[in-house]
């Protein structure tokens, strides 16, 4: 299937956003870290355009991971001074649209860029954030509308850019503590109480300017969310969308309920003309840390690239993706990101379809697909979850993780085993404290409603600590 096929299958037939692109990219060459060096331009950004004409960066900046006071510390207090850093060379760099929500960094995301972009003028950028009222002294319609108030406070701003309700498709706890069904809290959250009637209100009074929905859980619920479209006219919809979850759902039930993967979501909004934002395109990071296999086939066909701009690149290239959202923590990430987009590089046939082949191999890999967004913290019991997921899976990555061997086993295959055995204590210290383990953990199930990606974490926890 040629390019212009692929790009049908996609939907490309509704196209409104056109990308806008100048310039060329410059010779560059790769760090030790996997980042690109090189030029960062700052004229060369790809634009593409919203539902009401807005020419939005294809690059949006997260503003779920910001950098702390202490850097090892995620309880430390935000470094504001770091933040308002990075948030100007975004601007100065082309970058023009920034993400954050009540939930993101204990509730202080919000303010800390509030107190960054509001150091510039208002029309040099967007804001987007979000309807976070998942716990029950936030279901009312007064504790959700004051959510909102909270936010525009916030953020020093009398108007919200782009507006999302917040992990529609999850679980989450009800007025009398019980877990209602994602279908339920979506009906509880944003119909009964008249807060969703009341957010279109607030859009034809310019407080918001695009209404839209973060998806995160049971496809039932995004099905349910888009019949509604007519009435409400979704502005846009963020999606989990990368080159795994292209052809690979997140998590399925064993009745096959929950999510579905990123090709179903996308054509269904592709149908309805809705544009798309993009969140986990590197899936928590995994995808700028792949297994040697993917490096060697990325780096044979292009050795100055940084193996993540692979994944931005995919994102990107589909043609309705209005923005591409990444937590870029340190300079370095915003500056390798901006290269990827500055201008974007869309992939060719070939890179396509090499790409779809390493998703599939990628996705055979059985790792725990976390993607670090902290929401299940902090644990009652001090443990390191999101730490101790990505050691994991960064040793199952490196292929130390492997079963014990039968007593009948020669001895080269027990030696393998020691040596990756050794390899992996040794690092679970260095990556996680002791007494931050898995061993510590009771099952108590707290952390489970919390979980975008619904993941059985006590579980989990028991399976990481017989390894």
């Amino acid at each position: 299937m040629n390019r212009r096929d692929f790009l049908k299958s996609l939907g490309a037939g509704a196209v409104a956003t056109a990308a806008i692109a100048v310039g060329c990219d410059s010779p560059n060459q790769t760090h030790a870290e996997g980042f690109t060096l090189g030029e960062v331009p700052t004229d060369k950004m790809t634009y593409r355009t919203g539902s009401h004409g807005e020419q939005v960066s294809i690059l949006g900046y997260g503003q779920m991971r910001l950098p702390t006071v202490e850097p090892d510390n995620r309880d430390s207090d935000i470094d504001q001074d770091q933040v308002n850093a990075l948030t100007d060379y975004a601007l100065a760099h082309g970058v023009n649209l920034f993400d954050t929500a009540p939930r993101y960094c204990k509730a202080r995301s919000e303010k800390a860029i509030g107190i960054a972009l509001s150091r510039h003028n208002r029309d040099e950028y967007f804001i987007s954030t979000k309807l976070s009222n998942m716990s029950p002294d936030t279901l009312s319609f007064e504790a959700s509308k004051a959510m909102f108030e909270e936010s525009l406070e916030r953020l020093q701003t009398d108007h919200v850019d782009f507006y999302m309700l917040h992990c529609v498709g999850l679980p989450c706890k009800g007025l009398d503590g019980e877990t209602m069904d994602p279908m339920t809290a979506f009906h509880v959250r944003f119909e009964e109480n008249g807060m969703l009637d009341w957010l279109v209100e607030q859009r034809k009074l310019g407080r918001i300017r695009n209404l839209g929905f973060s998806y995160h859980g049971d496809v039932t619920v995004f099905d349910y969310a888009l019949s509604l479209h007519e009435k409400v006219h979704w502005d846009h919809v963020l999606i989990q969308h990368n080159y795994v979850n292209w052809r690979h759902a997140g998590n399925l039930a064993d009745d096959g309920s929950g999510d579905a993967n990123s090709e179903y979501l996308y054509n269904e909004l592709a149908k309805r003309d809705i544009p798309i934002f993009v969140m986990e395109p590197l899936l928590g990071g995994q995808l700028a840390n792949m297994p040697q296999f993917a490096v060697d086939e990325f780096k044979r066909r292009e050795p100055e690239a940084s193996v993540a701009s692979w994944a931005f690149r995919f994102a990107a290239t589909m043609p309705r993706i209005l923005t591409v959202l990444s937590g870029m923590t340190y300079m370095e990430h915003l500056q390798d990101n901006i290269r990827s987009y500055a201008p974007l590089k869309e992939l060719t046939d070939e890179e396509l379809a090499m790409l779809m082949d390493v998703g599939s191999r990628y996705a055979g890999i059985e790792l725990i697909p976390c993607t670090g967004c902290q929401y299940c913290m902090p644990c009652p019991y001090g443990i390191d979850i999101p730490g101790i997921f990505a050691h994991y899976n960064k040793m199952v990555n490196e292929g130390n993780v492997m079963a014990k061997p039968l007593d009948d086993a020669d001895s080269e295959e027990r030696r393998a085993y020691r040596k990756a055995r050794r390899i992996y204590l040794a690092s679970y210290d260095r990556a996680v404290a002791p007494e931050r383990q898995a061993d510590h953990c009771i099952g108590c199930g707290k952390c489970l409603s919390d979980c975008p990606q619904q993941i059985p974490i006590p579980t989990k926890m028991a399976m990481i600590e017989k390894k």
